[in-house]
């Protein structure tokens, strides 16, 4: 139908439009605040999936397609054009039901821990839609800014020195990191006179060799830019803590935009320096490749050395982020497809892992993760008499609900981040391993490469390490706890979690079909013909050009 055209637009009016009436109403109204933002929410999951049909529909050139929506009808590139292919509609479409469960879990008490929250949420979902859909560089640094504006404010959301000490750092980092951005926009348009992604793509190989030397600095500098909102070593110093100090909610949807900077080096590198890009094409491929896998190597000594579980989960986010950054720089097919695949799984169980993480504390003493540690370390200087005392005691005590049900969670995401079968981290990975080991498809006995036997040692080892801290997590939290405690749980809070993990669930048995999407949106990707000729292939007024 003609009106679906428009739908384009709505994953960045709608957050934009609902952020601004939100805040018309008075802060003290939590509840009504909390429905509209929901319904909101909602909107955008079901229009992510109509975006998702559109992007998988009638095939193009190569099995691809790729739609542009020109705004205020200027003709590409001088308009500011929003571009739909799967890749984009796949992000659209896990940020907002990330969103969702953010938002239901954060009902039970911390929207109402500060002023603003739910426009701040609104806002960081406006630039998250933007940054997924536009096809500008400009624009791309404007939606940048619009999402790390409102997550400053959310990271600051509540209180508590450590947060705002955090918070702080964060904000200081990605002001470096915009600072780049500018740096390196303003060199690429000085040389090619454009920054509309598309264009670039067509005048990059014909760029004078005197030339290409700045185009390759403002490309490097802007590749650090997003390395740092990736969390690439060892520009991820502050991404640990920086997520540990935030609520759980806003640590859930932080997962997120890690995956922002993943995405734009994935998008750049295949368009602007691919297989098409002549002498520039594998630029920055190199230092993708064995930066993720330094990542990787760092984030798994960090998940054995953590006690703390809000650490764990942090360094989670850096294995995921190492794993997809070394699969853009591998540049295979088959590789890309796989991990966008674990791009998928990864969020939805880092994202319950946060939220999880807050219910759990709430079953274990103050200063429990010190007080195991110190028993490690000096053993347990538990009296023999009191010993004998507890062997007469009855044997097992009854684990009441909610432990149970935190326990079996904690068991999901432990499956999920270490790629055990039968949950979708295993069918991620082993997704991943096949691309690299089996690039060809059919088994041939070609050389494969040093460093792809490495990062395929690298993730298996990581998962491995991710098993033994979440084991070892698990054992001092539910199994021998210093003291039970048995938490109070809404099943506000309790909801997003299991659904999260349903989803991961879900995967796992129809996992054949979101890698057919995966598949030909990573196709698409590395023959990037279809997307440039969507944008710049004719005129489209104000809606869709194929």
């Amino acid at each position: 139908m003609e009106w679906t055209r428009h739908l384009l637009i709505v994953p960045i009016l709608l957050p934009l439009v609902t952020g601004a009436g939100l805040l018309l109403i008075d802060e003290l109204r939590h509840t009504l605040k909390a429905l509209l933002n929901l319904a909101s929410c909602l909107l955008l999951v079901a229009t992510a999936a109509a975006l998702m049909h559109m992007a998988d529909g009638t095939p193009g050139e190569g099995g691809a397609l790729s739609l542009s929506y020109a705004v205020a009808n200027w003709p590409a590139p001088f308009a500011i054009v929003l571009v739909l292919d799967r890749l984009s509609a796949l992000m659209l479409a896990l940020t907002s039901i990330l969103a969702v469960a953010a938002l239901v879990f954060s009902m039970a008490r911390w929207h109402r821990a500060g002023p603003h929250f739910h426009t701040l949420f609104q806002f960081l979902l406006m630039g998250l839609g933007g940054a997924f859909l536009t096809g500008d560089l400009f624009n791309l640094f404007v939606f940048f800014e619009v999402t790390l504006a409102a997550s400053y404010g959310l990271l600051l959301h509540g209180s508590g020195a450590f947060r705002v000490r955090a918070g702080l750092h964060y904000i200081a980092i990605n002001l470096a990191a915009s600072l780049l951005f500018l740096v390196g926009v303003s060199l690429i348009y000085g040389i090619a006179g454009t920054l509309n992604m598309a264009d670039l793509a067509v005048r990059l190989p014909g760029i004078a060799a005197d030339d290409r030397g700045l185009v390759y600095a403002g490309a490097a500098i802007l590749g650090i830019a997003f390395l740092i909102k990736a969390g690439m070593w060892p520009l991820c110093f502050w991404l640990p803590s920086a997520y540990m100090a935030a609520a759980a909610p806003v640590a859930a949807i932080f997962v997120v935009l890690t995956k922002v900077g993943a995405y734009v080096l994935l998008r750049l590198t295949l368009l602007l320096f691919g297989a098409t890009a002549g002498v520039s094409a594998g630029f920055g491929g190199p230092v993708l490749l064995w930066g993720g896998m330094a990542t990787i190597a760092f984030a798994t000594f960090g998940m054995l050395a953590s006690q703390a579980m809000g650490k764990l989960a942090g360094y989670s986010v850096l294995i995921s982020a190492g794993t997809l950054l070394a699969a853009v720089g591998l540049g295979d097919t088959a590789v890309v497809s796989g991990a966008l695949f674990y791009l998928v799984s990864s969020t939805f169980s880092t994202a319950a892992f946060f939220m999880l993480i807050e219910l759990v504390e709430r079953a274990r003493a103050p200063g429990a993760d010190l007080l195991a540690v110190t028993m490690e370390a000096y053993g347990d200087e538990t009296d023999e008499d009191e010993v004998e005392e507890h062997d007469d005691e009855e044997v097992g005590v009854a684990m009441p609900g909610a432990l149970a049900i935190l326990g079996v969670s904690f068991g999901c995401v432990a499956l999920l981040l270490a790629g055990l079968p039968p949950l979708s981290g295993f069918i991620a990975k082993f997704a991943m391993l096949t691309g690299m080991l089996n690039p060809s498809g059919l088994g041939s006995p070609a050389e494969i490469p040093g460093r792809v036997w490495l990062l395929a040692a690298l993730i298996i080892l990581s998962g491995l390490a991710a098993l033994i801290a979440m084991m070892r997590t698990g054992i001092q939290t539910f199994w021998a706890p210093l003291e039970t405690i048995v938490p109070r749980v809404l099943v506000v809070e309790v909801a997003p979690i299991i659904g999260l993990l349903a989803l991961c669930t879900l995967l796992a048995v129809q996992g054949g079909a979101l890698l057919d999407y995966t598949e030909a949106a990573a196709r698409a990707l590395h023959a990037p013909s279809t997307y440039i000729q969507g944008v710049l292939g004719t005129g489209h007024p104000a809606g869709v050009s194929r």
